[in-house]
């Protein structure tokens, strides 16, 4: 799953980062809110963090005018902890949650998470199940249905995320490579062939389909 954090506190910008790429997340990251707009419109993000109080453009215009032109991405807000009258604001411009400063990285993950999950009509749970899967956000493990649990790398837990949250849709492997990869990474959409064959060795082959010409289609029914 692919994020877009915003935020113009560099250091705090910085932590975050990198704990939400050690939950299992691809991040790209603004510290304005021109850049942040911009960006945003790129339609490849599963979820955004947006700070209210930004440079150039306030989070709170960023967010109204990506909902005014139809974008639906789940948006978690960022504010002062006393600032009731934000959130408020935030809500009815169409954010999706809110997190008070400061907070607890857990916290955030947490609500990142329940956001990600509802906003894929699934109840909110540290654990994703679909087809005899379990997918543990926590752990970064998935367990099959004969119950043994498998440790994911990185970009295997990303691929498996995404396909267990598009159960029955066609993924080519632009969007495939889009939605695991963020923009400092070297893409390259001929190894995402590679890391399905490795997720297809753990889960088994007849889970994931191959639609030639097409992409691939993840079996969410035996």
């Amino acid at each position: 799953m692919r994020l877009l954090l915003v935020e113009d506190d560099i250091d705090l910008m910085t932590s975050l980062r990198k704990d939400l790429e050690r939950a299992g997340y691809a991040v790209d990251a603004a510290d304005n809110g021109v850049d942040a707009e911009f960006l945003g419109k790129e339609s490849i993000y599963d979820a955004v963090i947006l700070d209210l109080g930004l440079p150039k453009r306030s989070g709170l215009e960023v967010l109204a005018h990506w909902r005014e032109t139809g974008y639906t991405m789940p948006v978690i807000v960022l504010t002062a902890r006393d600032s009731w009258h934000e959130r408020v604001d935030g809500f009815k411009t169409g954010a999706d949650d809110y997190v008070g400063k400061p907070f607890h990285i857990e916290e955030l993950l947490a609500r990142l998470n329940a956001v990600l999950q509802r906003s894929h009509n699934n109840a909110p749970s540290e654990q994703l199940k679909k087809n005899g899967l379990i997918l543990d956000s926590t752990n970064q493990t998935i367990t099959t249905n004969d119950h043994v649990t498998h440790s994911l790398t990185g970009i295997e837990f990303r691929l498996a995320r995404y396909f267990m949250l598009h159960p029955g849709k066609i993924l080519s492997k632009t969007t495939l490579t889009e939605h695991v990869y963020d923009f400092d990474s070297d893409k390259d959409s001929n190894v995402i062939e590679v890391y399905v064959k490795r997720l297809r060795q753990i889960i088994g082959k007849a889970r994931i389909e191959t639609r030639r010409g097409q992409g691939y289609l993840f079996k969410d029914k035996p």
